[in-house]
């Protein structure tokens, strides 16, 4: 068949195309002969009720100069397109929220929106964790100084972090006895004003941070094992981590069990959670990654069955 797919991301030229998942979606797309097109950032505007878009046609090549090729950018009424993968990365702001509304009017004129607009709004990455409480480490999201003091008291090792950022951006390991306790704890929450979470430090990150990718709730059977370098304690790939692929543990199967059917009835085709231990860390779900090293490591094609996936969904 057939199939008009557009992408909203970062500024293309600004990519790795060695490793980056979108940029593995837009190959897939293009093995397919489906119809590519960009969506430039910033673009997409409502006028009387239709939501448009500055659009240009866009071909790939999986190399590592000269990796895209656009056409001229045009008017698009995105209503005319059948499937838009939204994948701008955060920071989750009113912008993004505004994107979201746009696609919204979209999807409720037959678009497939991956993923679902009403839940990128709806499901922050680090709170939705909150919903599966039997699958995670001790959990806090607060704002107030004096709780967090305590659940670190409590806990006795604690990582904070922002509820807006990717990457390991603004994270922290505090404990009781650390001097600057007071300070993180006011620099992460601005004063008291700027919601967090703080979860209990979970020891296995030394074995990785596991990155999980489901497609409409199923498992790819291998994940992506960040492990932090020496004197880190964070695996995600742009604080350093190195990623090696690990088969799928019984733990981490269950895990995916119990968020399969929120993930499915809320419309994410396409979503990677972050697994420590044995516990459920993160439901990312507006640009997952790791597509490109997992697809390396076992030879797989990710890309292939989410894309399977959206196709039986457009007959």
């Amino acid at each position: 068949m057939t199939v008009k797919i557009a992408v909203i991301m970062d500024p293309i030229e600004s990519i790795h195309a060695y490793k980056d998942s979108t940029f593995a979606m837009l190959l897939e797309a293009q093995r397919r002969f489906w119809s590519i097109y960009y969506i430039r950032p910033g673009s997409l505007y409502v006028l009387d009720g239709r939501p448009f878009a500055q659009t240009a046609s866009l071909s790939v090549k999986d190399q590592s100069e000269n990796w895209f090729q656009l056409g001229t950018y045009t008017e698009t009424d995105i209503t005319q397109l059948d499937v838009i993968l939204m994948r701008k990365d955060p920071p989750f702001n009113m912008e993004y929220i505004y994107i979201t509304y746009a696609l919204e009017l979209a999807q409720s004129q037959g678009v497939c929106i991956v993923n679902n607009p009403q839940s990128l709004r709806g499901m922050n990455e680090k709170f939705s964790i909150m919903n599966f409480p039997q699958c995670c480490t001790p959990s806090l999201v607060t704002n107030d100084r004096e709780q967090i003091y305590n659940f670190i008291c409590k806990h006795q090792d604690v990582v904070v972090k922002p509820m807006d950022a990717m990457g390991g951006e603004s994270i922290f390991r505090i404990t009781p006895e650390d001097n600057n306790r007071h300070s993180i704890i006011d620099q992460i929450t601005l004063k008291g004003t700027k919601t967090i979470m703080a979860q209990r430090f979970i020891p296995e990150i030394s074995e990785g941070d596991k990155r999980i990718l489901l497609i409409n709730g199923e498992p790819v059977p291998y994940a992506l094992a960040r492990v932090p370098v020496k004197g880190e304690f964070r695996g995600n790939l742009a604080a350093g981590g190195q990623g090696h692929g690990v088969p799928l543990s019984e733990q981490d199967r269950q895990i995916c069990t119990e968020i399969k059917t929120s993930l499915v009835e809320n419309g994410i085709i396409f979503a990677g959670i972050d697994v420590i231990g044995s516990y459920l860390t993160e439901i990312n779900i507006t640009s997952p990654t790791c597509i490109r090293e997992l697809d390396a490591q076992f030879d797989l094609n990710i890309c292939a069955s989410l894309f399977d996936h959206i196709e039986s969904a457009l007959t």
